[in-house]
């Protein structure tokens, strides 16, 4: 019987193997992946993804896939809702084969129908905008005709003199205001006309974007040095592009040259650029035939461009329904296929085989799911489940809630637990919002978070449906580690007596100020020799002038104590570990010397800080000695004692540094040399070395002797050097070992024993940022409040203090939530997850395991959204 999976280890894991009839393959691993407690194995690494059983299936399933999202993509685009995926979690059920072919042609039909759907109204919208832009230069050629035949002498002088303006454009004749004309450009007075046909002027009409109407000219006039008459109009509406369905704004342009060649070049040019022609009448009365004829076939392209709109919106309607759920429907079949290609098949017997980790308490639900899929097909033969002993390390799971999964993922993003390895999520729980607090202490700004936490679980349902934005959403996930923090920084602020800056006198403080006060002179308050203030800091010492002096010692020396404490705690979870893994020489060799190595030194400092707090030095009639100098000149002159703290003190520092220096080589030679005892003591008694084939699979020879685990090893009198080796080099069992190399070994404590030492300083110094953030906290929180609040209290006209104190209450409030908890916090935040990451985990914590990652349709379906 499995022992219950709790948060403190990851949970006991077995490796399974099924035998699974081919029938009904596809329908056990979907009913295993809605379970989602199987990490199956790919028992075909040599098999390449084209060569694998199930590769047809796949690839009809990615058409259908693709066809699915041309599908949302044309549902995106004319802006149709959609249902969303939380209609359809709890709804699905696993669909039959012949529901997924049915799906499949049902896309196939669908597809040719939205495609066809698609191009008619792409091409009717592009005849529009087509038909749109003809009557734009049908419009504007009107007046460009006219007022180039009222210059019909000057084109030809430019046609024919060299020296005449290269590109002149009949707006500089007063084309802008349109003098001698009515509101189109039409001339009011009509002398007699000859056609641009009679002199030898030929004509080019269409619209150009106005972005390159400049660079249109420009060419223009290079390539035909100035032999043209250029002139162009807006168009004050912009044109719809069929293919992007932007807006783009156009000028129309009519150019008149002489010569076909010199025509030909600017038609050239002009589409070059992107510019539409459009044929256009020189005679009046057949532009207003042509105009007629463009009004008619522009109210029947629209009459049929409607329609198709209508009928292509209607069957996307219908699809935008479903689609969501197709889609749900399809990301699960290839998932299961391409589990399905990791399994082996067995030609004689039609059977699938697979393999696969799973929790071991979780092997009777596995069991009665795989019984209920065979009394559904109908199947008197089994799925067999088999559970079979290994070599390989297991993958690493951690049962989680939605209370610790927050914390959870904190440590998993330094690294995962190693199988069966003390988790450390379980007392960051507790430390890592209890440290953050001690930066951010605030009995306000503490309540305000927790009460942001707060909405955000009671609504969580509802948001948890909504598609949140990349930084609220990591608020929303991290919303129970958000309310922790609040709670401990309401705790903290009561301990520190701050509220938004402010004091609270909840009891008689303990310090009495003199009766007769002098203005201007210094006063000393005098503490109460029977009372102390009960509960956190006096509220009397925020009006004191040495508040700051106070507080910081307070504080610094409480950062101190409070990280002796978190890595003492680390510590201890070495030797639990040594321990469940039988490793006797991991506790002699690294626990006890480390912790007598950190507890001579820093165990010590934190002794006497707390002995220096419990002594009335006034009543002995001596200054307090500095404890910083006391730990310097303990290592740089040890058995001298400039300002004694106790008497012996001289004797028992000389102890201490013994003591640590002489923990030094224990861990530097004690463990690497027992190894190699260890492993020659077993090479003499038999036992196969590390290096030797082992089975790794059930699929090998049921003959083959079944290796020893490290459980079985480390059970084993005898086998427990060969374990303890196994469990120094990191056995996983997933790649053939190294022979022992006792060089390697020592090489690794070497370095872990430096690094060690030096750790010890520098991550002990390194907790004094609980006491920098918190004063840094406290002094923003004090200056903004003086210059917002502050000041409007201060204001002595009744008036002008009312309206100060609405004014600043809002640039307070703002400035509050958005500089004070949330950069604050966030900063905060960062430097617990740093001391946990660092300062603590490295203690005890490699991180180097294996991720469970299981079959899941509920994990595959987070992590890649089907809305």
């Amino acid at each position: 019987m499995a022992p219950k999976d709790t948060f403190f280890r990851s949970a006991d894991m077995s490796l399974t193997q099924l035998y699974i009839a081919n029938e009904i393959g596809r329908e056990v691993v979907s009913a295993l992946g809605e379970l989602g407690q199987v990490q199956f194995r790919d028992l075909n690494p040599e098999t390449n993804a084209f060569q694998r059983t199930f590769t047809k299936e796949i690839r009809r399933l990615d058409n259908v896939e693709r066809q699915l999202r041309y599908f949302g993509a044309q549902i995106d685009k004319a802006a149709i809702p959609m249902r969303p995926s939380t209609d359809f979690s709890d709804t699905l059920a696993a669909p039959l084969a012949s529901e997924i072919d049915e799906l499949a042609e049902r896309s196939e039909g669908l597809e040719q129908r939205i495609v066809s759907l698609n191009d008619s109204y792409e091409t009717l919208k592009k005849r529009e905008v087509e038909l749109v832009e003809w009557r734009w230069v049908l419009k504007e050629a009107g007046g460009f005709f006219d007022r180039a035949h009222s210059h019909t002498e000057e084109i030809r002088q430019s046609f024919d003199n060299d020296e005449a303006p290269l590109l002149r454009d009949v707006e500089h004749h007063g084309g802008a205001s349109r003098p001698n004309g009515d509101a189109h450009g039409h001339s009011q007075h009509q002398p007699q006309q000859q056609s641009f046909t009679e002199m030898n002027i030929g004509f080019v009409a269409g619209v150009i974007p106005r972005d390159r109407i400049g660079a249109f000219e420009r060419i223009l006039w290079r390539t035909l040095r100035g032999n043209l008459y250029m002139n162009q109009s807006e168009i004050p509406e912009p044109i719809i592009d069929a293919a992007t369905n932007e807006e783009i704004h156009k000028n129309v342009f009519v150019i008149f040259a002489h010569g076909r060649q010199i025509l030909a070049k600017i038609r050239k040019i002009s589409e070059s650029l992107g510019a539409s022609l459009y044929s256009v009448d020189e005679n009046s009365e057949l532009r207003r035939d042509q105009i007629h004829e463009v009004n008619t076939r522009l109210s029947d392209v629209g009459n049929v461009l409607h329609t198709t709109k209508n009928t292509l919106d209607g069957e996307l309607s219908q699809i935008a329904r479903s689609l969501v759920a197709w889609m749900i429907i399809v990301k699960k079949e290839k998932a299961v296929y391409d589990t399905l290609n990791k399994f082996s098949y067995d030609q004689a017997r039609k059977t699938l085989i697979a393999e696969a980790w799973c929790p071991t308490n979780s092997l009777s639900l596995i069991k009665l799911t795989l019984q209920d899929v065979n009394d559904r097909a109908g199947l008197t033969v089994p799925t067999i489940v088999n559970q079979i002993r290994t070599n390989k390390t297991p993958p690493t799971y951690m049962r989680t809630n939605k209370f610790t999964e927050g914390f959870q993922t904190i440590v998993n993003a330094y690294g995962i637990s190693k199988y069966s390895e003390v988790n450390p999520g379980l007392y960051t729980v507790v430390t890592f919002p209890f440290l953050f607090a001690v930066m951010f202490g605030d009995m306000g700004h503490g309540f305000l978070m927790a009460m942001a936490a707060t909405a955000m679980i009671f609504f969580e349902k509802q948001l948890a449906r909504t598609k949140l934005d990349e930084l609220t959403y990591m608020a929303f996930y991290g919303r129970y580690i958000m309310l922790m923090m609040g709670l401990f920084s309401i705790y903290t602020g009561f301990i520190y007596n701050d509220i938004f800056s402010r004091s609270l006198d909840l009891f008689p403080s303990g310090w009495n100020w003199p009766e007769h006060i002098t203005p201007g002179q210094a006063v000393e308050a005098s503490l109460d020799s029977s009372y102390r203030y009960p509960f956190g800091l006096d509220w009397n010492w925020h009006e004191a002038d040495n508040s700051l002096l106070f507080t910081n010692s307070l504080k610094m020396k409480m950062s101190i104590c409070l990280g002796w404490a978190h890595m003492t705690y680390a510590l201890c979870l070495q030797y639990i570990n040594a321990r469940h893994f039988k490793s006797k020489i991991d506790v002699w060799g690294n626990f006890i010397p480390g912790m007598i190595f950190f507890q001579s030194i820093f165990g010590y400092l934190v002794i006497t800080i707390v002995y220096k707090w419990s002594v009335d030095w006034p009543a002995r009639g001596q200054s307090p000695p500095g404890l910083l100098n006391m730990l310097i000149f303990m290592f740089l002159s040890p058995g001298t004692v400039a300002e004694p703290l106790y008497s012996g003190q001289a004797f028992v520092q000389v102890v201490l540094i013994l003591l640590a220096v002489c923990q030094v080589p224990i861990m530097l030679f004690l463990k690497p040399f027992y190894l190699r005892w260890e492993h020659n003591r077993a090479r003499a008694l038999g036992y196969r070395g590390l290096g030797e084939h082992s089975r790794v699979s059930a699929l090998d020879e049921d003959d083959a002797r079944l290796p020893l685990t490290r459980d079985s090893l480390a059970s084993d009198d005898a086998g427990e050097g060969v374990a303890m080796i196994a469990q120094d080099l990191g056995a996983d069992g997933d790649e053939e070992h190294e022979e022992f190399d006792f060089s390697e070994i020592m090489i690794h404590q070497v370095i872990h024993t430096i690094e060690f030492c030096l750790n010890c300083i520098s991550h002990t110094a390194s907790y004094l940022r609980l006491w920098a953030l918190s004063l840094a906290h406290q002094q923003l929180s004090i200056v903004l409040w003086d210059m917002t609040l502050g000041s409007a209290f201060s204001q002595e006209n009744p008036t002008v203090r009312t309206i100060m104190i609405f004014v600043t209450f809002f640039m307070w409030f703002l400035m509050t939530i958005a500089v004070l908890c949330v950069m604050e916090g966030t900063s905060a935040m960062l430097h617990s997850l740093r001391l946990h990451w660092v300062e603590a985990m490295s203690k005890h914590f490699m991180g180097d395991g294996l991720a469970f990652t299981p079959f899941s349709f509920k994990t595959l379906l987070e992590d890649e959204p089907v809305d």
